[in-house]
């Protein structure tokens, strides 16, 4: 396939546009120096800026183009990952963003080392690592199989040079850099995704009748196990992530974090249509009747290539252009919250936090910058050698629901938490997800949970149950271990997390580092033994 020189130029703008915007935004912070500033740029965000950036942030190539494929393939009843993710976000907004804000965090990760201590807390960085790493993926995918087939460009280029883009401007600004430029991209998204949609209905290919009895999609009754697991997934792994707090802890105060997180959920939730809608065009085109050399009717693995297709078969290639453009936004906007997210916690709650306590501020801002370029190159790479966009984007939740969640619900609102618990929890929660098995990362299941079958795998709802056993597994553990150490029935010269032992009673050991070091969380109700006989 040829190279498309204009559309080429004219994402070439786009990306330079950008680029500058990026780079001038991020001069806020960079004169500073300062890391926080990097961070959490200040907490100076208003509305307009918060919830557009929150929302930018949402609207990926993943979810552009995974909800295309979702609908176009398995119809309305499948296409949940944006209704998911969107609802945990309103969820998030009005019970544990004001929380949060209000404590004035620098990242969603310092409530757990405060509660849990720093190793417990940055072991559990784990999981925003991978889910990170699985988003970002899925986002550069999405654009390079987009701008591969409009513009023939190699796939592997079109990654590399978008993830670049991206990197660059995050290096050099923070979030001020991240913020500003994703106001200008939810723009070109919301122009790129609606004007494809009347030159895609009225190309004479598209008869809508051949999807009147298919677009809602088809339940079987086998699958409710796997609908109920996933659609939970979507709405609580959503809730965790620390490109959503990164916006929240920035926010000027905790009423406007609240206010602008539910904005930007029904935002997100109405740049969700455009996709759907495309997707429905792709599934009542006739595609013998148009220039696609593909295989017709379309396979599995085809249909996640479903928006580029409607835009360069079905538009005007000028349409096509700007859909292109709709996707670029979307994926620079997502692409720089995912590596300035896991940037931020590894420089502030991994390096500073355990490994380097008395570390400068210019160097944990050189330590940020490293670890953007890291994080995007390690995605790109991933995007590279995945399949489906929607199956990424879908599994980049799965970690953050079945373990981040319950420590994230436990160490805010379960006062009795400590650090036993989250461990067990992590532990536990960890070996019932890998047990189940994953076909998409080719894991085959150490556990054949009820109705399990041999083709399509597990059936039962296995990774709510997975979530459900952590969540009790923190609560259940730190409410008998805190009641063994406050009651007496175990000395607490055996509290090997220090979460009940004063510094001034520790008895000398042969460890002296370990005597330096502050408890981890102390004892709030001496009398609770107390209460607990009464």
């Amino acid at each position: 396939m040829a190279v498309n020189v204009i559309g080429l130029v004219v994402i070439g703008v786009f990306y330079v546009i950008i680029l500058i915007i990026g780079i001038v935004a991020g001069r806020k912070s960079t004169k500073t120096n300062d890391a926080e500033e990097l961070f959490v740029a200040n907490r100076s965000f208003g509305l307009f800026v918060a919830s557009f950036t929150t929302a930018a942030t949402m609207v990926g190539g993943g979810y552009i183009n995974g909800t295309a494929e979702a609908m176009g393939r398995d119809g309305l009843v499948w296409a949940i990952g944006p209704i998911g993710y969107n609802i945990g976000m309103a969820i998030a907004g009005v019970v544990i963003a004001p929380k949060v804000r209000r404590m004035e965090y620098s990242t969603i990760f310092d409530p757990f080392q405060q509660k849990y201590g720093e190793k417990m807390g940055g072991l559990l960085f784990f999981p925003e690592l991978m889910g990170d790493l699985f988003w970002e993926a899925a986002i550069l995918g999405a654009l390079g199989t987009t701008l591969s087939i409009v513009l023939g460009l190699d796939m592997t280029m079109s990654v590399i040079v978008s993830a670049c883009v991206a990197v660059v401007y995050t290096f050099f600004g923070g979030l001020y850099a991240v913020a500003y430029t994703d106001v200008i991209q939810l723009f070109f998204m919301a122009v790129g995704l609606l004007l494809a949609i009347p030159f895609g209905l009225q190309n004479p290919v598209v008869d809508l009748s051949r999807v009147k009895e298919s677009w809602a999609g088809n339940l079987e009754p086998e699958m409710i196990g796997v609908y109920i697991d996933t659609i939970c997934m979507l709405i609580m792994g959503g809730m965790p992530w620390q490109a959503l707090y990164q916006r929240v802890l920035a926010c000027k105060s905790p009423t406007l974090a609240r206010n602008a997180t539910l904005l930007a959920a029904v935002i997100s939730l109405l740049l969700a249509i455009p996709p759907a809608i495309v997707g429905v065009i792709g599934s009542a085109a006739d595609w013998n009747a148009t220039d696609y050399n593909g295989n017709i009717p379309l396979e599995y693995q085809q249909w996640t290539h479903i928006f580029p297709m409607v835009l360069q078969y079905l538009c005007p290639m000028s349409v096509s252009i700007v859909g292109i453009g709709a996707v670029s936004a979307a994926v620079m906007s997502s692409a720089d919250s995912c590596v300035l997210a896991t940037g931020t916690v590894f420089a502030n709650n991994i390096y500073k936090n355990i490994f380097r306590p008395k570390a400068t501020q210019r160097e944990i801002v050189w330590v940020l910058r490293v670890t953007i370029i890291v994080v995007g190159t390690v995605g790109a790479i991933i995007a590279l050698t995945v399949g489906s966009v929607y199956g990424l984007f879908i599994l980049c939740a799965d970690l953050m629901y079945v373990v981040q969640f319950p420590q994230l619900v436990c160490v805010l609102y379960v006062k009795c938490a400590n650090t036993y618990g989250s461990l067990t929890g992590f532990i536990i929660g960890m070996f019932l997800r890998v047990a189940g098995g994953e076909p998409f990362l080719n894991i085959g299941s150490l556990i054949n949970y009820p109705m399990y079958h041999e083709e399509y795998g597990q059936l039962f709802p296995f990774k709510t149950l997975a979530m459900l056993c952590s969540l009790f597994s923190i609560i259940g553990v730190s409410y008998v271990t805190e009641r063994l150490f406050t009651c007496g029935t175990i000395s607490k010269r055996y509290d090997l997390f220090r979460c009940y032992t004063d510094k001034q009673v520790v008895e000398k050991t042969e460890d002296t580092e370990l005597d330096k070091k502050e408890p981890l969380m102390k004892n709030t109700e001496p009398d609770l033994c107390l209460k607990l006989t009464t």
